[in-house]
């Protein structure tokens, strides 16, 4: 996990501190300590606010998905590209919807934006309008804020309606 790494290298970097001549670090044992507590509390607090992101992004997403009156679960209708970074620092992915039905639709789809331990990071509803009996639709899915390290995508929930 990066916030391990944080803390390992605030630890590091707090423990070498400035010599105290001969080559003794300056740092006593309790500074130190008091250096990595701070860093735990930081990671926390980010961990935190990262969280708390996540549940208000999922609480929209099932509200965008309550509005959709007689969708049908599309999830296997829908594909999604490679993720890329776009030039914001911000992950984005292809996402496309084929319509199965014999009349115009169109598609809600949650988009999952994943660490490599499969744990959400961030996610995305994106809206594929008047899609013609057929063919296929598209929309770019786009994380609200950078992610950091590999990330994957799925397909959280989609509706045709």
């Amino acid at each position: 996990m990066a916030a391990s790494a944080v803390l390992a290298t605030i630890v590091a970097f707090g423990a070498g501190g400035c010599g105290g001549g001969e080559g003794a670090p300056s740092k006593t044992p309790s500074a130190v300590a008091s250096v990595a507590e701070s860093a735990k509390s930081v990671i926390s607090s980010a961990a935190s606010r990262a969280s708390e992101a996540i549940a208000s992004a999922t609480a929209s997403a099932q509200q965008k998905f309550n509005e959709i009156k007689q969708g049908v679960n599309a999830k296997n209708e829908v594909k999604l590209g490679a993720p890329t970074t776009d030039s914001e620092g911000r992950t984005t992915t292809q996402v496309s919807a084929k319509n199965t039905a014999d009349s115009t639709k169109s598609f809600l789809v949650q988009v999952n934006f994943l660490n490599p331990a499969h744990e959400l990071q961030d996610l995305s509803v994106v809206t594929i309008e008047n899609v013609a009996a057929g063919k296929t639709g598209t929309a770019t899915a786009r994380s609200t804020h950078k992610l950091s390290g590999t990330i994957t995508v799925e397909v959280g929930r989609a509706l045709r309606h």
